[in-house]
């Protein structure tokens, strides 16, 4: 009688760490405000000497080394308000859970270059948080980065079209520096939460 071998089949692309910036996938969104989620991915695919590549539908996907951690880097392929479909998959090719799972966005409320880091919580009105929150839960790590709120009559407007016109533009002059600079900083922030926890990294990054 023929013995039959069972073989295990682990993660396609198993990782300690999964990272994932949100933004928008087509080259004229490249560098909006609401591209700072990318942006860092981009930082660390520097870092990790890995490029992400599109895998299937969903996502594009990278592995390498950060902090002697193997970290997955994602960028959704599905715009930013449906990440939650790229997340899911994610999470399955991976192998990680959420307490593992850091998720890197921009923030209006809080102004250009700001960080802040946090475990779980709400979806703050971020269509991409809420689209990830209904998927699988709401137990991941966020780094936000602040992109300001824009202008009206000189205060700060919730007007659908101009807050949609605003994260969709490109920031100028100092608002483009601290975002450049909070890039780099966010990316550091990935690498102290893999190595001593969110709580440490928050009361190390998060700044005004």
């Amino acid at each position: 009688m023929a013995i039959r071998k069972i073989f295990s089949v682990g993660p396609r692309f198993a990782a300690d760490w999964l990272v994932v910036g949100l933004g928008n996938p087509d080259p004229e969104h490249a560098r909006n405000r609401h591209n700072a989620g990318f942006r860092v991915i981009g930082e660390l695919a520097k870092r990790t000497n890995t490029q992400p590549k599109a895998q299937g539908s969903t996502m594009q996907i990278g592995v390498g080394m950060l902090a002697d951690r193997k970290v997955a880097l994602v960028k959704p392929k599905t715009y930013y308000n449906a990440s939650g479909k790229a997340v899911t998959q994610a999470l399955s090719w991976t192998g990680c859970d959420l307490a593992h799972t850091i998720v890197v966005y921009d923030d209006l409320d809080l102004a250009a270059g700001a960080i802040r880091i946090r475990a779980g919580g709400g979806h703050g009105g971020n269509n991409g948080i809420r689209s990830i929150s209904q998927a699988v839960g709401p137990d991941f790590v966020r780094i936000r980065i602040g992109i300001g709120r824009p202008l009206h009559n000189g205060e700060p407007t919730w007007d659908s079209e101009l807050v949609a016109a605003w994260v969709l533009s490109d920031p100028r002059d100092e608002d483009r520096r601290l975002l450049d600079e909070a890039t780099a900083v966010a990316a550091t922030a990935v690498e102290s939460i893999m190595t001593e926890g969110p709580d440490i990294a928050g009361s190390r990054f998060n700044r005004r």
